[in-house]
């Protein structure tokens, strides 16, 4: 193992091993910034060009498109409330709130510290659990995913902020958007409207593009002046003292970096599952969760944090078994394919220097694109002052030609216009669009595997509560629900 870390940091420091690492770093973090595109879609249009290249070549390419896509997805969704990717769309309930208060450099480095500690933490786990990888991956069965679907949608009774019943009611709306389209259990179709379009369901990056960006562009529009309100600080101040509070607040950063590694490694639930679990996970750890979702630093720590360690996680069942623990990694396969790398035991054992090529490119450009984000953050910051006027049209353009690119369907554009006006009715009426979030993302999931649990099991209940996993989940569900009755408990009792 040491052999063949030497022999890829020393192909890194290559100028032709540095070239392509940068050049992945570089089209990571435009297609990162660039609302619905994302890492998917630039290592799919990167694979075709990387088949000339060599196996470790085409590795650092790629390690460097996926280390640097959640750096450029938390600049958008802090500045102008645009989740870059989908997991980032977690970023943007406190983010954006804290650029709105002139605090835009303070949040951009906290999403960079807790990104690159995150993102060493979740490679450092991969390297270590890599003798025992197949054990881990197999402890995840349908019972373990509805109980980690039932502990994320728990969190819509912690993550309400005050707005219980509006929460809930916005939870229930969630739940019956993620159940439309195909069931996959049943073969029916439900709730489509007679729409071929909502056969798929609804389409998550659409939905979230037209939830945060275009509602909230439609709500500038309306109140006018700009991102940053009047009197707030000077946005481009505060962005060394951000990276030192996701070290200050160690806890957060290392609880979040937790699930997204152990999340990632689960195939199916992804970067986004993760993401909002370690959101609503900081808020139960937080002294002041009542100020989540209005500038808390803590909740943009948190899912930073879970957006890059869960790539070192889902790279867990990718290499050893070929099954991917998200989309990326799934059309990231492809590319493995494509230069004769079969994922399985054999390839850590055949391919040892490959791998370890790719390991290094991810935490080469983990660090080096929040670096770069560091440097650019200050003028960027800028935006919060800028004209909403001028700001808007330019936001929804960009966000509907990323959605459309995305898929080159018109379905998914007017899904994003449906949930923008849903978005700012919300904002009107106060009623908090994460509940909805967490139930559209969760719902699917959470059906799918009841059912495949109960199909295990001839219908026993008792499979939930007598496999170990299982079982641990649920407890750790209990606690994150008692949590906050003990803390109201222990104030009225001061």
């Amino acid at each position: 193992m040491l052999e063949s870390t030497l022999a890829a940091l020393q192909f890194l420091f290559t100028p032709s091993g540095a070239l392509f690492l940068c050049l992945g770093v570089g089209v990571g973090l435009a297609f990162g910034v660039m609302p619905g595109l994302g890492g998917t879609t630039a290592i799919a249009l990167l694979m075709p060009l990387s088949f000339t290249l060599e196996a470790n070549q085409a590795m650092l390419l790629m390690g460097g498109v996926m280390g640097a896509v959640s750096a450029g997805g938390s600049v958008s969704a802090i500045l102008i409330n645009t989740p870059g990717t989908a997991p980032n769309a977690a970023t943007c309930f406190d983010g954006y709130p804290l650029a709105q208060q002139g605090k835009a450099g303070l949040a951009i480095g906290a999403a960079a510290g807790a990104s690159s500690i995150g993102g060493v933490i979740g490679l450092f786990t991969l390297i270590a659990v890599m003798p025992v990888m197949k054990g881990l991956v197999l402890l995840f069965g349908p019972p373990e995913y509805f109980m980690l679907a039932a502990m994320g949608l728990a969190a819509i009774a912690v993550s309400t902020g005050g707005r219980f019943l509006r929460g809930l009611i916005a939870g229930a709306l969630g739940l019956m958007l993620a159940f439309v389209g195909y069931d996959a259990v049943g073969g029916g179709v439900r709730f489509t409207l007679g729409s071929d379009y909502l056969w798929d369901g609804i389409q998550l990056v659409p939905a979230l593009t037209g939830l945060f960006a275009i509602s909230e562009m439609i709500a500038l529009s309306v109140s006018g002046g700009t991102i940053a309100r009047e009197g707030a600080a000077e946005p481009i101040t505060g962005v060394l003292d951000g990276v030192r509070q996701a070290a200050r607040h160690w806890k957060t950063t290392l609880q979040g970096s937790a699930i997204g590694t152990v999340v990632g490694a689960v195939p199916g639930l992804g970067g986004t599952v993760a993401a909002f679990l370690s959101y609503t996970a900081a808020m139960q750890i937080s002294k002041s969760p009542e100020t989540f979702g209005k500038g808390n630093i803590e909740g943009v720590i948190g899912p930073e944090a879970a957006n890059n360690s869960k790539d070192g996680g889902s790279l867990i069942p990718t290499l050893s078994f070929g099954i991917p623990g998200s989309a990326e990694m799934a059309v990231f396969l492809g590319v493995l394919v494509l230069h004769g790398l079969q994922p399985g035991p054999m390839l850590l054992l055949e391919h040892e220097g490959v791998i370890f090529s790719l390991i290094l490119a991810l935490l080469a450009s983990t660090l080096l694109s929040n670096l770069l984000v560091l440097a650019v953050a200050r003028p960027l910051a800028v935006i919060t002052r800028v004209d909403v006027h001028l700001l808007v049209p330019v936001v929804i353009a960009v966000a509907l030609v990323g959605v459309y690119a995305l898929r080159e369907t018109v379905g998914d554009v007017v899904l994003a216009g449906l949930f923008g006006a849903l978005g700012y009715l919300m904002i009107r009426l106060r009623y908090p669009r994460v509940t909805l979030v967490i139930a559209l993302i969760l719902g699917e999931l959470a059906e799918r595997s009841f059912h495949q649990s109960l199909n295990m099991s001839a219908g026993d209940w008792t499979i939930f509560f007598t496999r170990g996993a299982s079982l641990v989940i649920f407890l750790l569900m209990v606690g994150f629900l008692a949590l906050p009755a003990a803390r109201a408990l222990r104030r009225r009792a001061a």
